[in-house]
């Protein structure tokens, strides 16, 4: 069992920036895959970026590459999503995910709100 929990949503301005982490429960936490996705009002969530063992590659999805970073630090047991040069279109609930021996965990997410 792996428990996620998000912290760090909040409002702001297009163009700003904030960080978003997400601790998580488990004792192999350096061996977990950590991955973050988004899921804007009415629409489906969608993969942001994972971040494959650290030390390992990380994948973003084409909307924030370049943008968003995802880092770990794992004496913390905590992933990290550093949001720069915001986006109206980056506002959604933003959900931590790991996938550990086959079960999918989410946490219950961090509401992120840019303005315009």
């Amino acid at each position: 069992q792996v428990q996620l929990v998000e912290s760090g949503g909040g409002l702001v301005q297009a163009g700003g920036s904030l960080r978003l982490s997400c601790v998580a429960s488990g004792r192999t936490f350096n061996t977990y895959a950590m991955g973050w996705f988004r899921q804007a009002p009415g629409r489906d969530r969608e993969f942001v970026g994972r971040n494959f063992i650290s030390g390992g590659h990380t994948y973003y999805a084409d909307s924030v590459k370049g943008r968003f970073t995802i880092f770990r630090d794992n004496a913390k047991n905590t992933v990290y999503l550093q949001m720069n040069s915001l986006k109206p279109e980056d506002t959604a609930v933003y959900y931590c995910n790991t996938i550990v021996d086959g079960m999918n965990y989410w946490g219950k997410g961090t509401l992120v709100t840019v303005s315009s």
